[in-house]
């Protein structure tokens, strides 16, 4: 065991290591570091074919549960969260297609003409419109059209878009963390732990709201006086482009509407009808190609496979170090840093997991809490859901703090820097640290004073 123990932390340790330093494309990290765990932890550590089994978790797919719950949803986080990747898989189809006919384009033109394209009023609808989007849409998604346009309407219009661009990245990475499916480490935690789309908005939900009011106010006097000069610019409206042309295809923007409200519909309500995320992730990406007709070879190919490999290969490596019992070793020290206090064991995992994504990658990081905060509720007499409120809010704002602490963060000083607008670390840093702060204090508080 020792030895299988020794080899599970080794291939982790250098698996985290090589993410870092975004030499190799992560999910080749992952899958090698995944093999290795395979053959060296459960091969040469364990010899035990059940913890491999256990690990690749392909039966649970061929269950009814995996794909219909009639009662509680089960507690799962052992193995390859296929779940999880199936979800994501499916709201991927979903946006290919989506944006496709235009529909995220049309979206950002049409609200910065309902403000008149006045700069204030479409530095704050943008905020608000990209922490909305990033609560049914992965924030990458949302970042990548929102700064694109941004961009545009900076040109059109005549104002720096790199305060806007923060912003919203900032309120992106807010609107993901209120509800299950904004932010992967979300789905990873609703998946893994039996928590519904509903849950997820009671709790983490209510403290993005919060924090969203406070975060849009702080923002406004943060980059205020950068706006300040557009107030008297005469902009000729009628040589701006029209929402409607936007759009590449009417027939196929309705659909996709219609796509979009059903699947928002059937990830509210799952856990009413006991449709599983599974499910709805699998028949939203069957309906979207059966209806983009010669398109859908088009759509399935801009899938992003390599994230979905790189899943695949973390929750092997996460299996490894569970099978081997070292994750019960991390749950242990925590309980006993803490003293069995609960306030100090929550503040420990919001911050510590704050901290940590905003230099490594939070999805790594939440897999690997979620089996620890399951061990420690199980040890230490506490509510699991409060631990997992905790681990959610602490891993999706602190990826806020740095550029690279999130992946939304990396496509939206990306597309500036392509437009001619590179965004710093100090520039960066100097307007998010402060609002991930304001944030994480605001979710301490909230976590301390309802659920304690």
């Amino acid at each position: 065991m020792l030895l299988a123990q020794v080899l599970a932390v080794l291939i982790f340790v250098v698996m985290f290591l090589m993410i870092i330093t975004d030499k190799i494309e992560r999910h080749y990290i992952t899958l090698g570091c995944g093999l290795l765990t395979l053959l060296l932890v459960f091969g040469l550590g364990l010899h035990s074919m059940t913890a491999v089994i256990k690990t690749l978790n392909v039966q649970n797919i061929f269950t009814l549960d995996f794909w219909y719950q009639a009662g509680e949803a089960s507690e799962s986080s052992s193995g390859i969260n296929w779940a999880t990747i199936i979800f994501i898989a499916g709201m991927m189809v979903m946006v290919e297609g989506m944006a496709r006919v235009g529909f995220f384009r049309w979206l950002c033109m049409r609200i910065a003409k309902l403000v008149n394209y006045k700069t204030i009023p479409i530095f704050i609808t943008f905020m608000i419109m990209s922490f909305i989007l990033a609560m049914f849409i992965d924030s990458i998604t949302v970042i990548l059209f929102l700064a694109a346009v941004t961009v545009e309407l900076a040109q059109l219009l005549d104002f720096n878009p790199v305060p806007m661009i923060l912003a919203e990245i900032f309120c992106a990475n807010l609107g993901g963390s209120a509800t299950m499916c904004g932010d992967p480490p979300n789905i990873i935690i609703g998946t893994s732990l039996g928590y519904s789309f509903a849950d997820f908005v009671m709790n983490t939900g209510v403290i993005a709201a919060i924090s969203l009011v406070v975060i849009v106010v702080f923002f406004y006097f943060a980059f205020r006086k950068e706006f300040a000069g557009n107030k008297d610019k005469k902009i000729d409206i009628s040589k701006l482009p029209t929402p409607e042309s936007a759009i590449t295809d009417k027939v196929g923007f309705g659909i996709s509407t219609v796509i979009f409200l059903c699947a928002v519909a059937m990830l509210v309500t799952h856990a009413m009808t006991g449709l599983t995320v599974a499910f709805i992730g699998l028949s939203i990406a069957l309906v979207t190609l059966l209806t983009s007709g010669r398109y859908a070879l088009e759509v399935l190919k801009k899938v992003d496979y390599k994230t979905l490999l790189f899943f695949i290969g973390l929750f092997i490596v996460v299996g490894g170090l569970e099978q081997t019992g070292i994750l019960e070793v991390v749950a242990g020290f925590i309980g006993d840093v803490s003293g069995g206090n609960a306030m100090l064991m929550i503040a420990i995992i919001i911050w510590v997991s704050a901290v940590a994504s905003a230099f490594i990658d939070n999805i790594p990081f939440s897999a690997t809490m979620i089996p620890v905060i399951d061990t420690l509720a199980k040890t230490q007499g506490i509510d699991l859901s409060v631990l997992a409120w905790a681990l959610s809010m602490g891993t999706d704002i602190g990826g806020s703090a740095t550029p690279i602490g999130a992946s939304a963060n990396v496509v939206g000083t990306s597309v500036s820097a392509k437009a001619g607008h590179p965004i710093g670390w100090g520039e960066y840093c100097k307007k998010a640290v402060p609002a991930t702060a304001i944030v994480l204090v605001i979710s301490t508080v909230f976590i301390f004073v309802r659920y304690l």
